[in-house]
């Protein structure tokens, strides 16, 4: 059964870092592009970070822009996002997906697009 599994969430203080990872079984996704999506409570589920299939590109929403890094280990199966310098508005379950088509040359930011997710992990950050 295909499954993405994430973990790594936790509570930190404002301006603190981290490690969130997402392993992929059941298949390899090595042909999806794969995201990161937070949702925080009363608010839409809204893109964090993305990574082309190759791995050759990435994309950031503008509010983790320079803060947040996403990266995958083919070897391992695991889309990784590193978090520094958190905020309190970093707060949320964090998701991460797999692009609903294989190969697609751009990394969407519609989450209507992924067609496979995680369970999500809770990020909490203190003030």
């Amino acid at each position: 059964q295909e499954q993405l599994v994430e973990s790594g969430g936790g509570l930190v203080q404002a301006g603190g870092s981290l490690r969130l990872s997402c392993t992929a079984s059941g298949r390899t996704f090595g042909r999806n592009n794969m995201g990161w999506f937070r949702q925080a409570p009363g608010k839409e589920r809204e893109f964090v970070a993305g990574i082309a299939w190759s791995g050759s590109r990435t994309v950031y929403a503008d509010s983790v822009k320079g803060r947040f890094t996403i990266s995958r280990d083919f070897a391992k199966i695991t889309i990784d996002l590193q978090m520094n310098s958190l905020k309190p508005e970093d707060t949320a379950v964090y998701y991460c997906a797999a692009d609903r088509i294989q190969l697609r040359t751009i990394v969407v930011v519609r989450y209507q697009e992924y067609a496979y997710w995680g369970q999500g992990t809770q990020v909490t950050v203190s003030s």
